[in-house]
């Protein structure tokens, strides 16, 4: 039999730093099991931002259809940083 264990909750305050960092409270690294190197999904809906761990196997579930699409369009790896300058460009100038 299978037991199901609820985490319990947590509320804690970071402060993002100038460089845009934000340390994640040592006791929910510990109960999410967070260790230097981990990979964390962002995702924003309106005004709430969640953070979910990833683990390599679902990383990889996630960015297959990227790669794929990237292989179709023809793109390299290193054109992507390129695009993403230019993107932050053209929106910091509010295009």
């Amino acid at each position: 039999m299978e037991v199901k264990q609820e985490m319990e909750e947590k509320i804690e305050m970071a402060t993002v730093s100038s460089r845009g960092q934000i340390c994640i409270p040592n006791d929910i690294r510990e109960e999410m099991g967070l260790k230097e190197g981990s990979k964390v999904l962002f995702a924003l809906t309106g005004d709430s931002l969640i953070m979910k761990k990833v683990s390599m196997q679902t990383f990889a579930e996630i960015t297959k259809p990227l790669k794929e699409a990237m292989k179709k369009s023809g793109l390299k790896e290193s054109d992507v940083v390129g695009i993403i300058h230019r993107f932050r460009a053209q929106k910091r100038a509010g295009k």
